[in-house]
């Protein structure tokens, strides 16, 4: 099967967590035999800032990083669609593309009977931003794929499509696995400070219980202002900037516990959907404590998989406890690995788009043998 991708950016992950998934899904198809091609802008705004922050050579870790991934970067105004689609059977369309973009690939669609188009949606916009989302045209489109239940059913409530299937994020367990590394920190935290999303949600359930308890850890992530920046060094916590996704493994095996927590939108407007961190963090074999979170799509088990923490004061307790604790600590984290190697990898995912692919049409899927880790180990 060739399958062509429109996405934000392959290269870069800077503040662009869905790179972590496009990898996995890409590498996993690419396994399994298929023919892929993926596209994206050449003035992407993250591989602009990637490069602004740390060089252009920030991109060659990339590339030794992901040897068998590349990218096709196109400048919209002379992009051939028609040479770009060629032969193609399946074409993925992320939701970080313009809506010009988004349309002229839907009149594709119209006017090929073999060409079958998913439209993918990783952000909580439908939501917050409807009036934009609304203006995507995908009439043309085969379907949406949601990362979540409560994405998936506004795209059928507000008939901004006619199909919808949920595809969650996974990890990657090529790359995200445990490792063995010398611990140097109580507590590891990647993510991006962002738009204010959660500014007092990361004061409450890390940075806080962090001071209080004289722990010592480190915060990797972008768009920091200086309050921020502040608030982590008063309270003894080391910021680092930005960190390659494909070297979080390794940070993850320098410390003894992680924590999730989500973003404002996700907590009050789409529950169930968590960030792709919570599903690499347990893919490495990380303790997880997590700010409150509802699951309403059984994801995972909490208790089992990870803790939650309904306020500050019990977050403090969760992270005394799993760190002066080492069965505890060490059955957290095998429960997680095996939750998400029974269920969660970007092998699962692939599974699933293949999955919908044969609902919508698509031809030609017989593929091979996915060359992936065995889930018993």
């Amino acid at each position: 099967m060739r399958v062509v991708m429109f996405y934000h950016s392959l290269r870069s992950d800077w503040n662009h967590g869905n790179a972590h998934f496009l990898r996995g899904v890409v590498a996993e198809l690419l396994a399994r035999g298929h023919d892929v091609v993926v596209y994206e802008p050449e003035d992407a705004w993250s591989v602009q800032n990637l490069v602004a922050d740390r060089g252009a050579e920030a991109l060659d870790g990339y590339r030794r990083a992901y040897p068998m991934l590349e990218s096709t970067r196109y400048r919209a105004s002379t992009l051939n669609l028609d040479d770009a689609l060629d032969g193609a059977d399946l074409v993925l369309v992320h939701e970080w593309n313009d809506h010009d973009l988004v349309r002229r690939i839907g009149e594709r669609r119209l006017a090929s009977n073999g060409l079958r188009l998913l439209f993918h949606d990783t952000h909580h916009r439908a939501a917050t931003e409807p009036a934009s989302m609304a203006g995507y045209d995908l009439r043309h489109y085969d379907g949406v794929l949601a990362f979540g239940r409560a994405i998936r059913d506004i795209y059928l409530e507000r008939g901004w499509t006619q199909r919808a299937w949920v595809w969650h994020e996974a990890a990657d367990v090529r790359v995200f696995r445990p490792r063995s590394e010398r611990v140097t920190d109580d507590l590891v935290w990647i993510g991006n400070w962002g738009d204010d999303e959660r500014t007092a949600e990361l004061r409450e359930f890390l940075i806080e219980p962090v001071r209080m308890l004289g722990l010592r850890a480190r915060v990797h992530g972008v768009r920091y202002p200086a309050a921020a920046r502040h608030m982590l060094e008063e309270a003894g916590i080391q910021y680092q900037g930005w960190l390659p996704n494909y070297e979080a493994p390794a940070a993850f095996a320098r410390a003894r516990l992680t924590v999730h927590v989500p973003r404002r939108p996700y907590v009050r407007a789409l529950p169930g959907i968590p960030t792709i961190r919570v599903f690499e963090a347990l893919a490495c074999g990380m303790p997880l404590v997590s700010a409150p979170w509802d699951d309403v799509e059984g994801l995972f088990t909490a208790g089992f998989d990870y803790v939650v923490a309904k306020n500050g004061a019990e977050m403090r307790l969760h992270m005394r406890d799993v760190l002066h604790d080492a069965a505890r600590a060490r059955e957290l984290a095998a429960h997680g690995r095996r939750t998400i190697l029974a269920r969660h990898t970007c092998a699962h995912r692939v599974d699933e788009l293949l999955t919908v692919a044969r609902a919508i049409g698509v031809g030609h899927l017989e593929p091979m043998p996915a060359l992936r880790e065995t889930l018993a180990s």
